[in-house]
């Protein structure tokens, strides 16, 4: 049995581009109330459609490019095979399938595929034309390198658990590519958004240490114009896009790693977008020329315990008592000033999360009752001791992220009010090795197999924390292999009443995105929900308009 997944005919997506681009100017008009600010269209303020851009130019021949800078965070490469996550990778590059606005998957370089479902094979049809940066042809060789490049373990690559079912991948022609896999896996489609790479310049190239990641080339709606280390990455518009040229003529990256920093550069018009915390965020809601962005994401927080470290080794049993420690409304309420929600696990958002496990809410007695049961004496100074020995770790966070930075010192000082020694640390590098603890952040609005096998499954590529549990790799392996709804939320429910029993982290809460964009942008889509970091919100940038 076949089953199709086919485009509409060209006059059906002419039509529905068309209706889509009017859609987009609704939005850019309607969505100015998002968090409580406004701004007058040109229109209302007695612009022409003419005058409306950017600074007020003009869309005559001798216009300054239509610019739009953004406030991002530090890259040392732009490596989508190898690392995960990259906001700008969705300016660059593409994949053979997409996401939505709705995070659904539909058609990217891949217009048609078909699931023979006895042969256990996805055949993808590809767009016929497209071209990298370069100019050179894009085909099926492309997407067969990329994908057997990521499964290769000597490259090391984060994502390479998503492709583990992956048994053999054919370029059949140079428009049609097929994998065919071990096993039925759902989140196949979505494992399909993975940015292609160019096989005529990255074959026998290192895939670590290639200078194509400092220079790259995609098919992607904006090509590489320039790379000023530390301080700004510009891109151009694609003249050549498949999907058709962007509105906006350049987008630059502008690094801004302070979250404070970034604040006083959006107010003094440095920035025309940018991911702010949510009381930094407040402050431009009331502006006009701006427009905020309250967004839900899937993206967590929590406290990594690194297994790896002899602490744990010794005392993974009372993190529980960690868990219990934590009064996570509390730190929603100060910390996020109400932008967020607490967590009790990883898939929260998603349709197989398990609402009965063990939450773990904010009970200092019951965490008393742990570890007292567990041999621990209260030293005078109110800190337990354990076999002579105090009970004491320290949380590590990555440096420019106060958010970060102030919930785990929030989250340090109700441990320490349970008895339990703990401190923050900002060290220049995260050491993944060595560290005791680390504030983590997490979290996929797609497929539930995102974003859980790779981060609990013993030694896979996202497992950080060094965990394992036979139990969580079990329930997690049939959840993927299954393509039966029930069959998985079954398994997903046995995975997350593991996870509650053996915690790798102490979930602290789901953190809202805040973004702050000037009034002239029109095209955001503000019911997404955002992934990690807040990643999503380009998905549409070829539709923008400024």
């Amino acid at each position: 049995m076949k089953r199709q997944f086919r485009l509409k005919t060209v006059a059906q997506k002419k039509k529905y581009k068309n209706m889509r681009l009017f859609a987009v100017l609704l939005t850019g008009l309607c969505v100015l109330t998002a968090c409580g600010g406004g701004g007058a269209s040109g229109a209302e303020n007695g612009q022409t459609d003419t005058e409306q851009t950017a600074g007020g130019r003009t869309d005559d021949a001798q216009a300054e490019p239509v610019t739009l800078v953004y406030g991002s965070g530090d890259y040392t490469r732009i490596n989508p095979a190898m690392d995960e996550h990259g906001e700008i990778n969705l300016l660059l590059f593409d994949g053979l399938t997409a996401h939505n606005g709705k995070n659904e998957v539909v058609p990217g370089l891949a217009k048609s595929w078909e699931f023979d479902e006895a042969a256990c094979t996805y055949t993808f049809h590809l767009e016929e034309g497209v071209t990298w940066h370069d100019g050179v042809p894009f085909t099926s060789k492309d997407v067969k390198f990329t994908i057997e490049a990521i499964m290769d373990p000597e490259n090391a690559s984060e994502n390479a658990p998503n492709y583990e079912d992956v048994e053999e991948i054919t370029a059949v022609d140079d428009y049609t590519v097929s994998f065919r896999l071990s096993a039925p896996n759902v989140a196949f489609l979505d494992y399909m958004t993975m940015a292609v790479l160019p096989a005529h310049l990255l074959a026998g190239e290192d895939m670590q240490t290639s200078d194509f990641f400092r220079a790259p080339v995609g098919t992607g709606p904006y090509k590489l114009e320039s790379w000023d280390v530390g301080q700004a990455i510009i891109m151009t518009k694609n003249e050549s896009y498949f999907r058709g040229t962007p509105h906006i003529d350049r987008v630059i990256f502008k690094i801004v790693n302070d979250d404070n920093a970034k604040t006083l550069q959006m107010a003094a018009g440095e920035l025309d977008l940018a991911l702010l915390p949510p009381k930094a965020a407040q402050s431009f809601a009331s502006q006009e020329k701006y427009i905020c962005y309250h967004m839900l994401t899937s993206d967590y927080r929590g406290i990594l315990f690194n297994f790896n470290n002899a602490y744990w080794q010794e005392n993974r049993d009372i993190i529980p008592a960690i868990c219990y420690a934590i009064d996570r409304q509390a730190i929603v309420d100060t910390v996020l000033l109400g932008q967020g929600m607490p967590a009790y696990g990883p898939l929260q958002r998603n349709i197989y999360n398990n609402e009965n496990v063990e939450r773990y809410d904010y009970n200092p007695e019951k965490a008393a009752e742990i570890l007292e049961s567990a041999g621990c004496v209260k030293g005078e100074d109110g800190i337990y001791m354990r076999d002579g020995k105090t009970l004491s770790f320290v949380i590590s966070v990555g440096a420019g992220d106060q958010v970060r930075a102030d919930m785990a010192q929030a989250a340090a000082q109700q441990i320490r009010a349970a008895g339990i020694g703990c401190t923050v640390e900002i060290p220049t590098r995260v050491d993944w090795n060595s560290q005791m603890a680390y504030l983590i952040g997490w979290g996929s609005p797609f497929d539930a197999d995102d974003h859980t096998y790779k981060v609990f499954g013993t030694g896979k590529g996202a497992n950080y924390s060094g965990y394992s549990n036979a139990a969580v790799d079990r329930y997690l392996e049939q959840a993927r292999s299954s393509d039966d709804p029930q069959v998985r939320a079954e398994s997903y429910a046995r995975f997350q009443e593991e996870l509650a029993k053996d915690p790798a982290y102490a979930f602290i809460c789901y953190i809202d995105a805040d973004y702050v964009a000037d009034a002239s942008i029109q095209g955001i889509s503000p019911d997404t929900v955002m992934g990690h970091h807040g990643v999503g919100i380009f998905w549409n940038i070829a539709e923008w308009k400024k």
